[in-house]
């Protein structure tokens, strides 16, 4: 190889080390910033995972615990004790504790049931389930056009919220001698495509009950 060979090496040798050096300079900060955020992320993903592992656990022992007390008040009293943010396990608390209310203090579990179903910070999935429950319960003190109007505005909700509330309506029918309304309403259920087979199992025993016939939808 001639000197001017090695010469012109050399310089490139040079050349590329210089620009590399200067390219770390400019952009290495910033590559070590990604780096150090992508494993930093990661890491608290992991985190945020294990600590919510951890809040669900612990939320499941203290139910748990909970309804392992005797008394209906005692078993209320230790589920309102728990204490979560208002969202979903919030949520879940409250419909428990109505339902531990329901034979004893129905007039209660419905009044905790309508102020889950107003909560804005709730779920909304539980908010109609609670306004479910809580018209359901036709001993909890609510008069009927109020029952019926909880039920006529969860009709916009779509799929197994609104056949839910059909057949509370259809309930809240027979209850007031409508009979006729009531055998319509549960044929509507059977032929629905998004009942299922127990919502239609159920409409088919409340028509055969009320001395009418209908065929289960295919």
């Amino acid at each position: 190889m001639s000197n001017s060979d090695n010469f012109i090496k050399e310089v490139t040798e040079e050349v590329r080390k210089d620009r590399n050096y200067r390219l770390f300079r400019r952009y290495g900060p910033v590559a070590a910033a990604l780096i150090i955020l992508m494993v930093g992320g990661a890491a608290w993903n992991e985190w945020r995972m294990a600590k919510n592992r951890q809040m669900a656990e612990a939320l499941g022992d203290a139910i748990f615990a909970a309804l392992n007390h005797a008394s209906t008040n005692e078993r209320v009293n230790a589920l309102d004790g728990i204490n979560v943010p208002e969202g979903a396990g919030h949520a879940i608390i409250e419909l428990l504790a109505a339902g531990e209310e329901a034979d004893e203090f129905p007039e209660e579990a419905v009044a905790r049931l309508l102020a889950l179903a107003s909560n804005p910070k709730i779920p909304e999935s539980y908010q109609r389930l609670a306004l479910l429950k809580a018209v359901g319960m036709s001993d909890g003190g609510l008069d009927v056009e109020s029952r019926r109007m909880h039920m006529e505005s969860l009709l916009p909700a779509g799929g197994g919220i609104r056949l839910l509330a059909e057949e509370q309506l259809a309930l809240i029918d027979m209850e007031t001698g409508s009979y006729q309304k009531a055998l319509e309403r549960f044929e509507q259920i059977i032929m629905d495509a998004e009942a299922t087979q127990a919502m239609r199992q159920r409409a088919l025993q409340m028509i055969s009950a009320l001395g009418g016939t209908a065929k289960e939808a295919g």
